[in-house]
């Protein structure tokens, strides 16, 4: 199924920014990178819909450039938190639906909240999170927060779990968790049925209460 192409704008084109700029535009995405250093824009000619030096700080230079009609804005502005927090507050003061900001600390998060960034996102802690637990447990392959109490997690699954169905395992009445995947090589195997079996090395991916999971992890695995 083809993919529904969007309109993104990115504000800050740092390594958060442009990693978000370069990734939206590869998958075939119009998006605009904003940035007021004329050097940074110049390295995102090629990388972006359009690429244009302005202060995201400057409501008449973002409404010069049609800001206001992009549903989705990324403010990606680097240690300058008073810029982001500007700029924030200019885009939500022109109606833009959603408004993804990144945050430097706790502090910063607090303001974001209050001023109504529609999503708050913390790279360096939410990476320091995944890495953690995947350095934590040899069975944790990757670890995505859905909220405080609740995520997804990949598991690997061991020789305790070899040639096990799902209906063997029975794990959402025995753990609280439902097992939304098994990824065999390059092979993934969506919604699997109660009688799919589970092999040595497979990937299970597994969503559910993180103490409901992290229980499944030591005594079901």
């Amino acid at each position: 199924m083809k993919r529904m192409k969007k309109q993104f704008a990115v504000i800050g084109l740092g390594r958060f920014g442009g990693s978000i700029c370069r990734e939206l535009y590869s998958m075939g995405h119009d998006v605009l990178a904003v940035d007021n250093d004329e050097e940074k824009v110049n390295e995102y000619v090629t990388l972006a819909t359009h690429a244009v030096q302005a202060d995201g700080t400057d409501e008449k230079a973002l409404k010069s450039l049609g800001i206001g009609n992009f549903e989705h804005v990324v403010v990606a502005i680097g240690d300058n938190i008073q810029a982001s927090i500007l700029t924030t507050l200019v885009l939500k003061d022109l109606d833009i639906p959603k408004v993804w900001v990144k945050a430097q600390n706790h502090y910063h998060q607090k303001v974001l909240e209050k001023i109504g960034a529609d999503q708050i996102v913390h790279p360096e802690y939410d990476m320091g999170i995944r890495i953690a637990q995947n350095m934590a447990s040899e069975k944790v392959i990757d670890h995505i927060d859905l909220s405080d109490e609740y995520s997804i997690v990949e598991l690997l699954a061991t020789s305790k779990v070899h040639n096990k169905s799902l209906i063997d395992l029975d794990v959402r009445a025995k753990y609280g968790v439902t097992i939304l995947a098994i990824k065999r090589g390059e092979d993934v195997n969506v919604s699997p049925m109660p009688d799919d079996l589970i092999k040595k090395e497979d990937m299970i991916v597994v969503i559910g209460h993180k103490n409901d999971v992290r229980r499944f992890e030591n005594e079901g695995l």
